[in-house]
């Protein structure tokens, strides 16, 4: 250890971090550091997606190739992203001819079972979720010449969106700005849940080194490809991506797709869209039974009337985050949306303007009437907004509800934004508290937004979330958007059960129905057989019901389902949590669910651990991450402290750095090999 002591001044991070490069070799990813004149490799990763749609049902794989090309051990971590509706339950491990099914564990458990992995020197593997759309990978004694295949599977629905299902695969976690008001963990407890007021919550992992801000803007191989494959039972229309070129063919059953050019660079996500042909059902059900008891789930499309609501005058109060990561394209995306939602405006209307980064602004301090000089004078005010600084979110939304409504309004607040914060529980109870009768509409505007966070916040105001990429057809979709702040055709809903015997129904709160939109509601039940329930709502302001028939079958079919349902309500718990009603009821019960499915969770984790011991170089292995490529057209603003990603590289994984160079300096290679 001496020898370490007097070896590692001699390089410093400048020599550390200059002088990467990328391969060119079929296995992406590859990052070069050059020490002293040495080469060494960071972990690479080749990670492949297959995509399985029947209906508007997705069964997903993604496979992660994990490769050591230094001459020492290395414990490599990945930060990545997943769907935030995506019922994670199974992973497995492939190391050499060895595959292991991983087990679900309490996450503790999990974490003690792959740190004493660790220390016997066997390949091991922990996936860990921070976020419903945010996990990381742990491979430990990932050796020289030794990849470590990790598959992780998961099913979710995809949701009918403005008359089209969108499946949305997230590609890379963008940086998430963390509040001063909030009170992160220590550094030596990360993820440890803390709690404030009555809710739990816990820092955001630390960010990994980003190439091009941190590492040397070199790294430009491909490092994800695609094979997916629908089949509809109906005619399939309309069928692409506006975020990637795809070679699409059909097929006897339906069509499959891949990557125009093979793989693709994970720097943006990947939206993918298409319609299903057929007479539109306004209600239809699917149900499985077994073992665990019976699942029932409803499809329910709003009555074909026309948007006659739209009439009603609105208060618009638009929400503006003007963060730094906002800045470039996004920002001018925004000023788009809202020039064209000023001028889209009727006489009877009334509107806001609040601005926020670090600070709140305020366009004025009480709500306008929208005349034509009043919104002149509105779109010259966001016409010279700029960008810079934090997300405080939180004082944003409490400005938004700050003043009174004007009278026979229906209040609507519009946010634009990316999501990038970690505090989304105190976002959320927020809202909670002050929505009242109002509805959110969030316009994510960028290539890889937090949609957890703006799907929620449009959730909690029953109103509805929608995105807006940067790309050349940005300013017509924020047009399109603004032009089309339609109201609900299907407000107040509830389920009257009848003689079925239902528990645990998903979502809790039932959000308002639009035209184009679909909403699939979750529950337990007993018993088999025929079955009638009633589903009730308003039509501008008008009671409407519609019976609906169930045929709740005794056999397994729709065998995703109970997965669905579980993941569903373990979303309703996450909430209820993040605002404040019964925690700790509801933490044991995301326990329960995630152990019981076989579920990942905040509170569950997969872990597998090999039979072989690899590592026998007599090393431990040294912690260094897998580098993450810039989120594409985000400003390198939303990077540097306070945000989580920050561009000063973690102390531990400059120490791994520095040793994974001491170590091969010193003639340990010849140990490994």
């Amino acid at each position: 250890m001496r020898l370490f002591l007097i070896l590692i001044p001699i390089f410093s991070l400048s020599a550390v971090f200059s002088a990467f490069a990328s391969d060119t070799d079929d296995v992406a990813g590859r990052v070069i550091a050059n020490v002293a004149g040495t080469s060494y490799d960071l972990p690479m990763l080749d990670s492949k997606i297959s995509v399985n749609i029947e209906g508007d049902m997705a069964t997903v794989e993604v496979t992660q190739s994990f490769i050591n090309e230094a001459h020492v051990p290395v414990e490599a971590e990945y930060l990545f992203p997943l769907n935030q509706l995506a019922a994670v339950y199974s992973m497995d491990m492939l190391i050499g001819d060895e595959v292991i099914k991983a087990k679900i564990r309490e996450k503790a458990v999990a974490e003690a079972e792959f740190e004493k992995a660790a220390q016997d020197g066997k390949a091991a593997a922990l996936l860990t979720q921070h976020r419903p759309n945010m996990f990381t990978q742990r491979i430990a004694n990932l050796m020289p010449g030794l990849p470590i295949t990790v598959t992780l599977r998961y099913v979710q629905m995809v949701p009918k969106i403005d008359g089209q299902h969108e499946l949305v695969i997230p590609l890379i976690v963008g940086p998430r700005y963390e509040s001063a008001a909030v009170q992160l963990p220590d550094e030596d407890s990360e993820d440890v849940p803390m709690t404030a007021n009555s809710w739990s919550i816990s820092d955001v992992p630390a960010y990994p080194q980003v190439v091009g801000l941190d590492l040397p803007d070199t790294f430009t191989s491909e490092r994800v490809a695609l094979d997916l494959a629908l089949t509809g039972g109906v005619s399939i229309s309309d069928f692409g991506s506006d975020t990637h070129q795809l070679a699409v063919q059909s097929t006897e059953e339906g069509l499959s797709a891949k990557f125009a050019k093979g793989k693709v660079l994970d720097n943006r996500d990947l939206v993918i869209r298409f319609t299903l042909g057929g007479e539109t059902l306004e209600a239809a059900s699917l149900s499985h039974t077994d073992e665990r008891g019976g699942f029932v789930s409803l499809m329910i499309e709003p009555p074909a009337v026309p948007d006659d609501a739209t009439i009603t005058p609105r208060e618009l109060v638009f929400v503006l985050d003007t963060s730094g990561s906002m800045g470039g394209q996004p920002m001018e995306a925004s000023k788009r949306f809202m020039d064209a939602a000023l001028r889209g405006m009727r006489p009877t209307d009334y509107f806001r303007i609040i601005p926020f980064a670090n600070h709140t602004q305020n366009f004025s301090s009480v709500s306008k009437q929208a005349t034509a000089r009043n919104i002149r004078s509105a779109r010259a005010y966001v016409d010279q907004l700029s960008t810079g600084g934090g997300t405080e979110i939180d004082n944003a939304i409490r400005t938004a509800f700050s003043t009174p409504q004007p009278e026979n309004t229906m209040k609507i607040v519009v946010f634009l934004s990316d999501g990038y914060i970690g505090g989304e529980a105190q976002v959320l109870r927020t809202i909670r508290q002050q929505i009242g009768k109002s509805r959110i509409y969030a316009f994510g505007v960028g290539t890889s937004v937090n949609r957890y966070l703006l799907d929620a916040m449009a959730d909690e105001g029953r109103g509805y979330a929608r995105y807006v990429g940067v790309d050349e057809d940005a300013y017509e979709v924020a047009e399109m958007l603004a032009a089309d702040l339609k109201s609900p055709l299907l407000t107040d809903i509830s389920i009257d059960w009848g003689d079925l015997d239902v528990t645990d129904v998903t979502p809790s709160r039932l959000p308002d129905l639009f035209a184009g939109n679909s909403l699939r509601i979750y529950a337990r039940h007993s018993g088999t057989g025929a079955a009638e329930v009633t589903l009730k709502g308003l039509v501008q302001g008008r009671q409407a019901a519609m019976p609906v028939k169930l045929t709740l079958t005794d056999n397994a079919e729709n065998a995703a389902l109970p997965l669905i349902w579980a993941r569903n309500r373990i979303a309703s718990l996450t909430r209820q949590i993040a605002v404040g009603e019964q925690p700790e009821t509801a933490d044991k019960e995301i326990t329960k669910l995630g152990l019981e499915f076989s579920l990942q969770t905040q509170n569950t984790s997969f872990v597998a651990v090999s039979e072989q011991t690899v590592n026998t170089s007599g090393h431990q292995a040294t912690l260094a991450n897998v580098p993450l490529p810039m989120v594409s057209d985000v400003s390198k603003e939303a990077y540097p402290q306070p945000f989580a990603g920050s561009s000063s590289p973690e102390p531990q994984a400059i120490i791994g750095f520095l040793l994974i160079a001491a170590m091969t300096l010193l003639g340990f290679r010849r140990r490994v090999r």
